[in-house]
C-alpha cells in the first residue's frame, strides 16, 4: 500500500521543491544590488552584466540563460510598480512568488524579442545608456560642432552639449530671437519608465520616397521576428534617435514581410539583427553602410555622427572677398564660426537643403577680423547669404541654440525664407531681362492660330495650360523667357521653317475636350500643366517637375535631345 502512494507523493514533492526553488530567484541578487538600491545603481549593474553575458560576446554555456535572467530582473526592478509588487508579494504582478520558469520555456525570463501576445518585452528608457561610464574601448561621443579633437565625455547636460554647437555662450540663450523649444526630460528623478516611441516600418515605397536621395541620414534596423535580441537592438537605436533628434531618422525593415526588398538592399539578417546607416557622407545619391561595432549607444552615435552629410564645402575667409554670387543659379549660404571642422548642425542642414543651396563654412578667429566687419557681421557664429543675383544678406548673427532638434527647425525656417526671397529676385531678374531683350508675349492658343502654332508642320508644340490669371502670368513669363534661349525653336507663326519648337498658352477651363485627347481625366486636378505635343506623330509628353524657368528649360532641352518618353494621344486634339 505504501509503495502505491510513494511515486505520486515523490512527484508532488519534487514539484513543490521546484516551485520553492523558483521563488528563491531574487532579481536583486541576479543584478547584485541591495534592496534599497537607487535606479542609477540598478541601471549600472544591468549595463555591466548585460555586456558581460550578451550572446554575441559570450559563447560560454549558460550565457544565454544568464542573459535572459539579467533582462528579466531588470524588467522588474526598473519599473517602480513591478518592483513594489515584488517587494510586497514576491512577484512583479502582485502574486506570491517569482516564477523562474522551467527548462524548455526559455527560463521564464523576458528575452529581447518582438514579443507576441502574452509575452513580456523589454525596452530601454531614453537615457538609460547615456549615463553609464565608458565601457572597454568605446569612444566618447560628443554633440559638439567641433572635430574629433574637441570631443567631450558623454555624461553632460543639455546646456553643455548644445552650447558647443556654434561656440556660443554656455548659458545657452534663446536661438537668436527664434525662441527654440527645449526637450523635456525623458525621465524623472525616481526613474519612472517612459513610453517608447515606435520605429517607422520601412518598405520599398517608403525607402524610395523618403530615404533614397533625400539628403537625410537614416538609422535602419533589419530583422525578423524569430531572431532573439530584436528589442535590444531597437532600444539602442531609439536611444541614438532620442539624442540626435533633428539630425537623423530611424526605421526598421522586417525581412519576413519584405523579403525581396531586403534581398535587393543586401540587408538580410543572419544570426542577429543588423544595423545600417543610410549615409550621404560619400556621395550625392547616398548609400547604405553597415554598422559592425559594439552595440553600445555611445559608439553607435559616434558612427551616425560620422555619417552625417558633408555637402558643405569649407573655404578660406579671403575667398569670400571676391564672391558676388552672380555666376551661380542657386543661392549661397556661408556659416562663419570659430570651429575647426564643419559643425554638426550645418552638416545636417546641408543634407536637408541639398541641391537647393550652395553651402560653405568658414573658420573665423574672432569677430574683430576685418572680413567679418566687411560682411556686416557683428557677432559669431553667423550666417551670411547671397541671392543668385549677387545680393548679400546677413541672415543671422550671434546664434545660440538649446538643442539639436529646435536648432535644425529654426535654421530650416530661416533658409526657407531666404529661398523664397531668392525666387522672387530671380523672377524679377528674368522679367527685366525679357523686357530688355524685347521679348514678346506668348500667344493664346485658339482655333484660328492652332494650325500655325500646333499644326502638322510644327515638329514640337509646347502648351502651357492655366486655370487662373495668376497661373497664366507665371507660365507666360516662363515660356517667354525660355523662348529667348538659344534653343532650336519656333517662336510664333512667322518663324522660319528651320525652327523646331513653338510656345503657346491654353485656357484649360474653356477647353476640356482638347485636354481629353491627351488624358482621360482631362487633367481636371491640375491648376497648371505643361505639354510637349508632336502634331505629326500625335504623341505628347507631360512635364511633371517644379514649374520654374530652369526646370522647364531642362524639360524642353530633353525633348529636343530625345531624352523624354512620349505617349500616343487618345485622339487628335481639336479646339472648339
Amino acid at each position: 500500500m505504501k509503495t502505491r502512494y510513494t511515486a505520486p507523493f515523490l512527484l508532488l514533492l519534487s514539484l513543490i521543491l521546484l516551485t520553492l526553488e523558483a521563488k528563491t530567484v531574487d532579481p536583486y541578487k541576479v543584478l547584485g544590488v541591495e534592496k534599497n538600491a537607487s535606479q542609477r545603481e540598478i541601471q549600472k549593474a544591468f549595463h555591466k552584466l548585460s555586456l558581460q553575458y550578451h550572446p554575441d560576446k559570450n559563447k560560454n554555456k549558460g550565457a544565454q540563460e544568464k542573459f535572459a535572467e539579467i533582462n528579466n530582473a531588470y524588467e522588474i526592478l526598473s519599473d517602480e510598480e513591478k518592483r513594489k509588487n515584488y517587494d510586497l508579494y514576491g512577484d512583479e504582478k502582485g502574486n506570491a512568488g517569482f516564477n523562474a520558469g522551467y527548462p524548455g520555456d526559455q527560463g521564464g525570463y523576458t528575452h529581447f524579442t518582438n514579443g507576441g501576445q502574452g509575452q513580456n518585452s523589454y525596452t530601454f528608457r531614453p537615457g538609460d545608456w547615456q549615463d553609464m561610464g565608458d565601457q572597454g574601448n568605446s569612444r566618447s561621443f560628443s554633440f559638439s560642432f567641433g572635430g574629433p579633437s574637441s570631443q567631450s565625455s558623454f555624461g553632460f547636460g543639455l546646456n553643455d552639449i548644445f552650447s558647443n554647437f556654434f561656440g556660443g555662450d554656455l548659458g545657452g540663450g534663446q536661438f537668436g530671437g527664434f525662441g527654440g523649444s527645449t526637450r523635456s526630460q525623458s525621465r524623472s528623478q525616481t526613474g519612472s519608465r517612459s513610453t517608447p516611441r515606435s520605429i517607422k516600418a520601412i518598405n520599398s515605397q517608403v525607402f524610395n520616397n523618403e530615404i533614397a536621395g533625400q539628403g537625410m541620414t537614416w538609422l535602419l534596423l533589419s530583422y525578423t521576428s524569430s531572431l532573439k535580441g530584436s528589442q535590444f537592438y531597437e532600444s539602442i537605436i531609439q536611444e541614438v534617435a532620442d539624442s540626435l533628434q533633428g539630425a537623423l531618422k530611424v526605421g526598421s525593415i522586417n525581412c519576413e514581410t519584405e523579403m525581396s526588398f531586403c534581398k535587393e538592399l543586401g540587408t538580410q539578417p543572419r544570426r542577429v539583427p543588423r544595423v545600417f546607416v543610410y549615409s550621404n557622407k560619400a556621395s550625392d545619391k547616398g548609400s547604405l553602410v553597415e554598422y559592425n561595432g559594439d552595440l553600445v549607444a555611445k559608439t553607435l552615435k559616434s558612427f551616425c555622427q560620422d555619417h552625417l552629410p558633408r555637402f558643405s564645402k569649407r573655404i578660406d575667409l579671403k575667398h569670400l572677398q571676391s564672391y558676388s554670387g552672380e555666376e551661380e543659379k542657386l543661392p549661397r549660404v556661408v556659416l562663419l564660426s570659430t570651429k575647426k571642422d564643419t559643425p554638426v548642425i550645418w552638416r545636417v542642414l546641408s543634407g536637408l537643403f541639398h541641391k537647393r543651396f550652395i553651402f560653405n563654412d568658414v573658420e573665423v578667429r574672432d569677430v574683430t577680423d576685418p572680413m567679418t566687419k566687411k560682411l556686416g557681421v557683428d557677432a559669431l557664429p553667423a550666417i551670411v547669404g547671397w541671392l543668385s543675383n549677387g545680393e548679400k544678406h546677413v541672415l543671422k548673427s550671434g546664434i545660440s541654440v538649446k538643442d539639436l532638434k529646435s536648432a535644425v527647425h529654426d535654421l530650416s525656417t530661416l533658409l526657407e525664407g531666404f529661398e523664397k526671397k531668392n525666387k522672387k529676385a530671380a523672377a524679377s531678374k528674368d522679367r527685366k531681362a525679357q523686357a530688355d531683350s524685347g521679348g514678346k508675349d506668348v500667344s493664346l492658343l485658339t482655333g484660328s492660330n492652332f494650325d500655325a502654332l500646333c499644326g502638322g508642320k510644327t515638329p514640337v508644340c509646347i502648351i502651357g495650360g492655366f486655370r487662373s490669371l495668376k497661373v497664366k502670368e507665371k507660365l507666360e513669363d516662363i515660356l517667354s523667357m525660355v523662348s529667348q534661349k538659344s534653343l532650336s525653336r519656333r517662336r510664333n507663326a512667322a518663324s522660319v521653317s528651320g525652327d523646331s519648337i513653338s510656345y503657346t498658352l491654353l485656357d484649360v477651363a474653356k477647353q476640356p475636350s482638347f485636354l481629353n485627347a491627351f488624358d482621360k481625366s482631362g487633367y481636371k486636378s491640375s491648376d497648371k500643366l505643361l505639354l510637349a505635343y508632336k502634331p505629326r506623330r500625335q504623341k505628347f509628353a507631360a512635364f511633371k517637375g517644379e514649374m520654374t524657368a530652369e526646370e522647364v528649360e531642362k524639360f524642353i532641352s530633353s525633348v529636343l535631345n530625345g531624352d523624354v518618353q512620349f505617349t500616343k494621344t487618345r485622339q487628335k486634339p481639336v479646339l472648339k
